[in-house]
């Protein structure tokens, strides 16, 4: 099967060039208007490839059809990948293109001390003479999930140029805001009209994703009493003094410096405010519910202890669901998996069952009832200067998705 090579490399690099960080402190949808560009980027470019029923929805959900080949039954399947890139690094990146590498050191120009070698990373050795794209050291690559935009849309062009390639109907969908866990959260699963999804939003060639963790959010508002400094003893109730004292009663054993493999964290990730208001911001990690509820029963117990320590404060603390467990739908049907394993055979890669400590939005999708397991695209060093990806694996995701249009027409009964 022959790829399109220089066009997924084209793609893939006009992408990454536009920022599309998202926000968690905005209250639009899309949180950035970055993530409006690239959208609408796509949607031309759908149109003009010739898929059917291209749509951008008022919530940034870019929706197309690629129409089946054939005139048998075959569950609708889509292919979903997120436009938006972590917030912690700018996102607008100045992408290198390191052909044919052979071992050198990988020096990004705009921080040399953020060169790869063999030695500091050690996926290297599997790409050896691989093409590799960076960025130049002082921004995102945006592979994540930037990778995964380019692969099913080189995907989607390579069925559309080839209706003789048996396929049923599928269903592209672009969405924003994966990196602040609201990345399906406006996604109208009528709309969508798929049986069954696919996340394009893994690392390494192979991998299938799962099992996601469970995951909540927390945020704990702290108000204070406020006073003159200068006449403040016995009056004054130190809000930030309080939410700092709260911080550090959390259990550093649950914390993500000290967690790896099944175990799941409580992670502070923002503490601000004044002497008489403070909030905490927290997410909540666990590959169990039990595990989850224990969590949250935790943050309560060091917040009522605080509170009898300091009874003039009000403690207001509140948890949100952001995702769910990708495993708890996937194990009441095995087919995506399976079929996802036959098409990585098909093209040459053995199919390897992963855990992700993190999620996706299949997580949310499959707990909404649509199954959608999550594959790879290359990606590596996510959310950080240093991330990379190689062409050739990229190719390799995009045949993947092609043999697995074909399994599922196959598969499926006459």
């Amino acid at each position: 099967m022959t790829i399109d090579s220089a066009d997924l490399l084209a793609r893939f690099l006009r992408y990454v060039q536009i920022d599309t960080r998202s926000d968690a402190h905005s209250a639009t949808t899309p949180t950035t208007p970055g993530q409006w560009d690239l959208l609408r980027l796509l949607t031309a470019e759908l149109t003009a490839l010739g898929a059917t029923e291209v749509t951008l929805t008022a919530h940034g959900y870019v929706l197309a059809t690629i129409p089946a080949t054939v005139t048998q039954p075959v569950p609708v399947m889509a292919w979903c990948a997120h436009v938006d890139t972590a917030p912690n690094l700018p996102g607008a990146a100045t992408p290198l293109l390191h052909r044919a590498y052979a071992g050198q050191p990988i020096v990004l120009p705009d921080d040399p001390s953020q060169t790869l070698t063999l030695e500091n990373t050690p996926l290297l050795h599997t790409v050896l003479g691989h093409d590799l794209i960076t960025a130049s050291g002082k921004t995102l690559l945006g592979a994540d999930d930037k990778a995964g935009v380019a692969t099913v849309m080189n995907a989607a062009r390579h069925l559309l140029l080839h209706p003789e390639i048996p396929h049923g109907k599928i269903r592209l969908c672009f969405n924003p805001d994966e990196e602040v866990a609201a990345g399906m959260a406006h996604l109208d699963l009528a709309q969508l009209g798929a049986a069954v999804a696919y996340t394009l939003d893994g690392e390494s060639p192979g991998e299938i994703d799962l099992e996601t963790f469970n995951a909540d959010s927390a945020v704990l508002e702290i108000h204070g009493v406020a006073s003159h400094p200068g006449w403040a003893k016995g009056v004054m109730v130190n809000a930030l003094r309080l939410a700092a004292r709260w911080v550090a009663a959390l259990p550093a054993e649950y914390s993500p410096e000290h967690t790896a493999d099944r175990a799941g964290f409580i992670h502070p990730v923002e503490l601000s405010g004044t002497a008489e208001h403070a909030t905490v911001r927290l997410i909540l990690r666990d590959f169990e519910l039990a595990g989850l509820a224990a969590h949250r029963a935790l943050l309560e117990k060091i917040t009522a202890e605080l509170r009898t320590v300091e009874p003039r404060a009000r403690f207001v603390l509140t948890f949100a669901e952001q995702y769910r467990n990708l495993r708890y739908g996937l194990e009441r049907d095995p087919r995506p998996a399976d079929f996802a394993g036959e098409a990585y055979r098909r093209a040459g890669l053995t199919p390897v069952a992963k855990i992700i400590r993190g999620g996706t939005d299949g997580s949310n999708l499959t707990a909404r009832g649509l199954p959608t397991p999550n594959l790879f695209c290359g990606m590596h060093e996510i959310h950080s200067p240093r991330e990379w990806v190689s062409l050739q694996d990229m190719a390799k995701a995009v045949e993947t998705l092609l043999h697995l249009a074909q399994v599922w027409k196959e598969r499926s009964p006459r």
